[in-house]
């Protein structure tokens, strides 16, 4: 290979690590970018020993008999022209060295966090990490089709906690077990889930604008008060976009029931 071919194929790589407390949902979030991007036809479980799948990164037996990661594991596929590396690491504490050493392999990383938990103590830990290593990180809420916490008091969680500043680029519709779909705020556009097959596959996505004469009633009246609500808090208080490391991107998106 060449120099401009070797040049072209190291810049359409991604390469990033998951981070997160024990059972936050890695390995689950993991499966879920390998479904929609192609790599997987069905997403596997990593909570039901008896499952008949079991999680693509989790492929030491004890991993699949106790439902957990106990080394890093790193997959591959390609997506819109790039090829994704995803690096799925260890939550537990005993095994946080070989988390440690596979964040000197990623570009960036994806912080993880429970909508139910907040800011956990791994997590401060392998946060601090990747800002000594001035590693980017984008920040995901996980199991938002749970009864979790008010988004608000996430942001204020994660502020304080980690000291950084929080810009949610979608928002979620539907916090108390009843997730309906989620807002993206840049193209004003809402996303309603249904289906899935239980997280093992893609669910079902209809798109409308919240600018829509219609959505209200698509949606549900509340649903949409309530949004339109949080919107308007969100753009005359929040913090505008930054992509530099030093902020961070929330983004409150469930792929799956599991997720």
């Amino acid at each position: 290979m060449n120099h401009p071919e070797l040049a072209a194929e190291v810049a359409r790589r991604r390469t990033f690590a998951i981070i997160s407390h024990p059972d936050a949902g890695k390995t689950t979030l993991t499966e879920k970018l390998l479904l929609y991007g192609g790599a997987i036809r069905q997403a596997g479980s990593v909570k039901a020993r008896k499952a008949a799948r079991h999680a693509t990164s989790d492929w030491m037996e004890i991993e699949k008999q106790r439902g957990i990661s106990v080394t890093s594991s790193a997959m591959q596929f390609d997506y819109n022209g790039y090829r994704i590396n995803i690096l799925d690491t260890p939550g537990h504490q005993d095994f946080s060295e070989d988390t440690y050493r596979t964040l000197v392999a990623a570009d960036s990383a994806v912080m993880l966090i429970d909508n139910a938990k907040g800011v956990e103590e791994q997590t401060i830990k392998l946060f601090k990490v990747c800002r000594l290593r001035s590693i980017p990180i984008f920040t995901f809420i996980n199991k938002m089709d749970r009864t979790g916490r008010d988004p608000f008091e996430l942001m204020e969680d994660i502020e304080s906690v980690l000291g950084i500043r929080s810009c949610p680029v979608n928002w979620p519709i539907g916090i108390h077990g009843d997730f309906k779909g989620v807002y993206h705020r840049d193209t004003r556009l809402i996303e309603l889930y249904s289906g899935g097959d239980h997280g093992q596959g893609q669910v079902n996505v209809e798109t409308v604008s919240i600018d829509d004469p219609g959505c209200p009633a698509k949606i549900g009246q509340t649903y949409y008060d309530k949004l339109i609500e949080d919107i308007e808090l969100l753009d005359v208080a929040g913090d505008e976009f930054d992509m530099t490391w030093r902020g961070t991107s929330s983004t409150w998106r469930r792929f799956s029931p599991d997720s």
